[in-house]
């Protein structure tokens, strides 16, 4: 296999290019960032060539995926909050840099994965969000992870492009960054209790997310290149766990051994309530998956963060994927 990572260098795409590396199936590496949120440092140790530029330069695309068997496209502009900032950047990112992807994709037909979101579902009240609910996103972010996967999708029906689309939830796991206003709530929660500080707390703290752990999801995207996996809808890549930010604070207190508390600040636009996943059909492709439980996973994070001791600058909790 030859794979093109596009946002390799970032948290979960180095986390993939280091799971490639393992396979002996894998040929080359190459990763296509443009480090506004990746870090070369994040790929020390990996074989990869390293390619700086952009998924809205489609002249390098072009090239870059003329030699790939596989495209993992994980590129993105992130978060719920820095939409609502500035929609037409995170569109621009999101969705016409997949639409770049996938037309850079079409003459050779490599096999296709990308990220998409479970922003994607909104404020649903239905408990476990499955595959077949109507989607209504509530975010830029969320509209735009959502025309990302259409288009997947189109292309494939199109074009006889071979695509599997998955829905990330809340991943966490060692190399994400606490150190910016857009952080997700795990690094911030983790770095503000390592410094002995209060965690923020947006709204009541009985929201529920389905974290998953970054091992976990590396493990499927790594299985799903090398069987070649796709799928006519877009997949959950989560295993349906219900975790709310007071438990996951619980949690936190037990591993540091101190309590951790919190402060108080107001909800966040964009925000969900509820957030899990129906994992039957991940479940259906990826039988052999064992998901690495919370705790464990948790743990893990907070080793991490406590051997880098980076230095960190106020940051927001988010608690979008």
């Amino acid at each position: 296999m030859r794979v093109l990572v596009t946002g390799g260098a970032g948290f979960i795409g180095a986390h993939t290019c280091r799971a490639l590396a393992a396979r002996p199936d894998v040929g080359n590496i190459t990763v296509l960032d443009d480090l506004s949120s990746g870090d070369l440092a994040n790929l020390d140790g990996v074989e990869a060539d390293v390619v700086t530029g952009s998924v809205l330069d489609r002249d390098l695309l072009t090239e870059l995926v003329a030699g790939a068997t596989h495209v993992i496209h994980l590129a993105a502009r992130p978060s719920v909050p820095r939409s609502l900032a500035d929609p037409l950047t995170s569109h621009a990112v999101n969705a016409t840099g997949t639409l770049h992807v996938l037309e850079a994709c079409r003459a050779g037909r490599p096999h296709l994965i990308l990220a998409s979101s479970s922003s994607v579902y909104g404020d649903r009240p239905e408990p476990r969000k499955h595959e077949d609910l109507p989607t209504r996103p509530l975010s830029p972010y969320g509209a735009g992870k959502l025309a990302a996967e259409a288009y997947a999708l189109a292309y494939a029906h199109s074009y006889g492009l071979p695509v599997l689309p998955f829905r990330f939830f809340n991943v966490y796991g060692p190399l994400q960054s606490a150190g910016h206003a857009y952080a997700a709530v795990i690094p911030v929660f983790v770095s503000a209790a390592l410094r002995g500080e209060p965690v923020p707390l947006h709204g009541d703290g009985g929201q529920t997310r389905d974290f998953t752990y970054v091992g976990s999801v590396t493990e499927v995207l790594a299985d799903a290149a090398a069987r070649r996996v796709t799928s006519a809808k877009p997949v959950n890549l989560a295993f349906g766990t219900r975790v709310s930010l007071r438990h996951l604070m619980d949690l936190l207190s037990e591993i540091l051994g101190r309590v951790v508390e919190p402060v108080s600040l107001p909800p966040r636009r964009g925000d969900v309530r509820e957030s899990q996943a129906s994992a039957r059909l991940l479940r259906e492709l990826f039988p052999g998956v064992r998901p690495v439980s919370l705790e464990d996973g948790l743990r893990t994070t907070v080793a991490w963060f406590e051997s880098t001791r980076a230095p960190d600058v106020e940051a927001v909790a988010g608690i979008q994927v």
